[in-house]
This record gives C-alpha cells, sequence and structure tokens, in this order.
C-alpha cells in the first residue's frame, strides 16, 4: 500500500490567484510559508522557513479566492505532485506542489484573532457568535464577523467515495 498524504500549517506569502482552465473550471494557486525551530549544540535558536507552492480545485478554489489573504493562516490537506514542462526556451523544468483536498481557514489576517470563537470536532466554527458576548460595545465593533462558508451538497458524489 501506498500513500500520499500532506499536512501544512503556515501563513500566505501573498493573496491567492484565481484562474479558469480552457474547460471552465475553477483554479487557484498561493505559496504557505512554514517554519521551524530548534535549538542547536551550542543551545542556540535556529528558525528555517520553507515554501510551499499550494493549488486548489473547483469550488474551493473560489472559497480560497474569497477568504484568504497575504498573512492568514491556513490548514491545508493534500498530495504532492511533481509537474515537468519544458519552457520558452525549450528546457525541461519541474516543479514540486501540493494539490489541497481540503482547507481549513484560521483567524483572518489583521483580524481579532478569533480566539473566542467555539470549534467543533477541532474545526473552526465560522457560523456561531463568539462564546463570551462582548463587555462594551467598542470592543463588540473591533470583533470581526467571520464568513460563513456553504458549499453545495451536491457536489460529493457517494459512488466515487473509495471507502
Amino acid at each position: 500500500m501506498n500513500l500520499n498524504k500532506v499536512f501544512l500549517l503556515g501563513r500566505l506569502t501573498a493573496d491567492p490567484q484565481l484562474r479558469m482552465t480552457a474547460a471552465g473550471k475553477p483554479v487557484a494557486t498561493f505559496s504557505l510559508a512554514t517554519n521551524r525551530l530548534w535549538l542547536n549544540q551550542q543551545g542556540q535558536r535556529q528558525e528555517e522557513t520553507q515554501y510551499h507552492n499550494i493549488v486548489v480545485w473547483g469550488r474551493q478554489a473560489e472559497v480560497t479566492n474569497q477568504f484568504l489573504r497575504k498573512g492568514g493562516l491556513v490548514l491545508v490537506e493534500g498530495r504532492l505532485q511533481t509537474r515537468t514542462w519544458k519552457d520558452q526556451q525549450g528546457q525541461n523544468r519541474k516543479t514540486t506542489e501540493i494539490v489541497a483536498d481540503r482547507l481549513q481557514l484560521g483567524p483572518r489576517a489583521g483580524g481579532s484573532g478569533g480566539g473566542d470563537f467555539p470549534n467543533r470536532g477541532g474545526e473552526r466554527n465560522f457560523d456561531q457568535r463568539p462564546a463570551k458576548p462582548a463587555e462594551d460595545s467598542s470592543q463588540e465593533e473591533t470583533m470581526e464577523s467571520l464568513p460563513e462558508i456553504n458549499l453545495d451538497e451536491g457536489e460529493i458524489n457517494s459512488e466515487e467515495v473509495p471507502f
């Protein structure tokens, strides 16, 4: 048995780019930055940043374009894919990217952080009000309204699910 599964939690380095294929299917691309912290042998803190190219198809591409912005936090679940092509000079080129199967949006960049929003099963819940009411109107005004995301139920065909 083989497995090609990737989970990344990071921040967008730029706003997503949404395009349409010749067949009219939406595709969004964006770059995600992840970092790793560790202590070296001398006890000094070290940091390394990696950049990942993400590709999102269909309705999720439209949602990505609508709600994700540079600096936004997102959890990406997908698979690695390597593509090859010839550039304009005839040189063979190769790139490895993550094709997203599922996205979980984090709190909006520059927003209130979303820390007061309850969740279900570890996933961010975008359709509920804060668990604690705001104590004064100025705090209520600073709370950012999170969007409700409704994907059409008709997009999933139960016969295509492998389990």
